[in-house]
This record gives C-alpha cells, sequence and structure tokens, in this order.
C-alpha cells in the first residue's frame, strides 16, 4: 500500500482484522471450493501464499484465469528431491507425488502425512503453470522464513533462549545457514509483482554465505540491542558436535532450530544457489535486526505461550545435556 497498489484479501475472514480499512477483504473457503466472492472480479496480480495441495490452484484458475495478469506462487525450497549438492539452482529435480490421485489430497491428508508436503508443493507449482502458463507465473520457493510472528518458533528459539544467558547448548558453528526474514520475501514479492517477472525463484539469503556461529553472533547482537545491552545472566555457549547431538538423541531443525548438518544428505540444504533472485533485486536485513526484532515480539506475547515454545530444547533437556559435556 505504500507503493500506491490497491489490496484485496481473500480467505476466511476468522482472523482478526489486522490490516488497514482501506483493505478490502473477501471471504470464501478454498478448501470447500467456495470462491463466489472473486466471480466477476479482475485483478492486475494474485499472489497465493498459504496453497499447498494441487485443487487450490485447479480451483482458483477456475474463477481467475482470464481475470489475472499475473499469478505468483508462494512455494518452498522442500519442493527438491536432494538436499546433498552444494549450489544446486532451480533447475534441480523435484520431489515427484506417488500417490494415486494428486488433486484428492487435502489439507487434512498433509497434515496426516507430512512427507506430503514437498511433492504436493511441488504438484500445486505445476498446476500453476498448467493454469496460468509460464509467461504470466512466477514461483518463489523460499528457504526458512524467520521474524516476528514466526508461530514456529524455529528462529525465534535462539534470541529468547540468549536473552535468558547462562550456558546455552549449540551446534557446530561451521555449519552453514539459510533463511530470510519475512519481511524480506514480502517486499520482494511485492517488487516480483510490479515487474511480473516469470519464472522459478529460491528465495533463500542472505546475499553472502553464512554459517550457525555468525547467526548466533547477529543473534546475539540482536539481544543485545533489544535488552539495552544487557543480558539477564553472562551468556556462554556450549558448542558440540553433530556426533554428539546424534548421539543423544538431539534433533536437527527442531531440537536445535534453524541447523542441519553440512555433510551428508544435508551437505547442500543451506547451500543452495539463490543467484536469480539476487539478480531479480532481492534484499536482505541483517541477522541482529531479525533477532532484536523477533525477541521484541516474542517478549509482548502472553506468559502461557512463552511458557510454550514450539521448537528448541526445554530448559531441563539442555541442562542434561551440559552435565554430559563437564
Amino acid at each position: 500500500m505504500e507503493r500506491g497498489h490497491k489490496v484485496t484479501l481473500f480467505n476466511r475472514g476468522r482472523r482478526p482484522k489486522e490490516w488497514p480499512s482501506s483493505v478490502e477483504e473477501l471471504t470464501g473457503d478454498r478448501e470447500t471450493n467456495d470462491y463466489a466472492s472473486l466471480k466477476g472480479r479482475k485483478f492486475d496480480v494474485c499472489i497465493d501464499n498459504p496453497t499447498s495441495v494441487p485443487h487450490w490452484v485447479r480451483d482458483a484458475a477456475a474463477v481467475l484465469k482470464g481475470n489475472v495478469g499475473h499469478y505468483i506462487f508462494i512455494s518452498t525450497i522442500s519442493v527438491y528431491a536432494a538436499n546433498d549438492k552444494p549450489g544446486a539452482d532451480e533447475t534441480a529435480a523435484r520431489e515427484k507425488y506417488a500417490g494415486t490421485d494428486v488433486m484428492r489430497e487435502t489439507n487434512a491428508s498433509l497434515r496426516k502425512d507430512m512427507r506430503l508436503y514437498g511433492p504436493l508443493k511441488a504438484a500445486s507449482e505445476d498446476e500453476a503453470y498448467r493454469q496460468f502458463g509460464r509467461e504470466a507465473t512466477t514461483i518463489i520457493r523460499p528457504a526458512l522464513i524467520v521474524g516476528p510472528g514466526d508461530e514456529t518458533d524455529r528462529f525465534t528459539y535462539w534470541p529468547a533462549r540468549f536473552a535468558r544467558g547462562g550456558d546455552v547448548l549449540v551446534p557446530p558453528s561451521a555449519d552453514p545457514v539459510q533463511l530470510i526474514d519475512a519481511r524480506d520475501i514480502a517486499e520482494w514479492t511485492v517488487r516480483m509483482a510490479e515487474t511480473r517477472l516469470a519464472g522459478d525463484f529460491n528465495a533463500t539469503g542472505p546475499a553472502a554465505a553464512l554459517t550457525m556461529g555468525a547467526m548466533l553472533d547477529g543473534v546475539e547482537t540482536g539481544v543485545r540491542v533489544a535488552n539495552g545491552a544487557s543480558i539477564k545472566v553472562p551468556l556462554k555457549r556450549r558448542e558440540v558436535s553433530a556426533e554428539f547431538l546424534e548421539k543423544n538423541k538431539v534433533s536437527m531443525w527442531m531440537d536445535m532450530p534453524v541447523w542441519v548438518p553440512g555433510a551428508g544428505e544435508t551437505t547442500g540444504m543451506h547451500r543452495r544457489s539463490h543467484k536469480k533472485a539476487l539478480a531479480a533485486g532481492i534484499t536482505y536485513r541483517s541477522v541482529d535486526v531479525t533477532a532484536a526484532d523477533t525477541l521484541k515480539w516474542w517478549d509482548s506475547q502472553t506468559a502461557e505461550r512463552r511458557a510454550a515454545p514450539k521448537a528448541g530444547l526445554k530448559a531441563e533437556r539442555e541442562a542434561e545435556l551440559l552435565k554430559l559435556i563437564g
């Protein structure tokens, strides 16, 4: 809106109204094929953010095809079939759906088996191209999306944990990391809507290679900024090996948020090429800014919410592991 665009939202109307009154809101339900409020409407660009099943793309196209100038589908790097090759770009092989009828898959079936996530997103990409055409379709494949408002807590764990101070169990500092602030991908998506640049784009970040250690440096800086240069208890990072974590059943990604080993099957997971996105003008704020803003948001949540993070080690489990390393 700051760039002069008129915005229309299409959703089920169940969330609090967190947008300006000038934003138009149309209600419907994509899971039940209720697109009545979109019929007869024309739009310059459609940004399809929540879709994870192909029939949502097909059903939306039944109403929007011919009425939308450009279609932007927000996909994921989880569409890729393998993560073992550093530098793999948008041409890398994608997951293939192995079921009987991809159009019968629903969000409910996806929740029952999250292994379908990559294949269904890939099939949704294919359906987007089929319905809207390659010249009028943009596919954006984000890496881990982080920042204030992230309900998964996969990045939030680190600024929240650093703010408590003390000894902090951390994974190998040399392993690579890729992530992107939600605000950066949102701003870039708007610019892509303006230029209508078609094609597939890996929306990973930051611009230069980042390691887990450097990310945590940024987190620590951000925490000090957010807390007025103070951390409650002196902070000491206690780094352990991937072998230690595996031996003690500490999972990558969830117990150790953001982190995956930089070797073996995940060698290239956090090393995907984003040259196309960089050439298309994507920009990134620094990790310390993301961390500071994320911590401020986290601290604004209710005590009940902060007491039940959805990712990361529980304090008792971390203490047990710290005892093992002495």
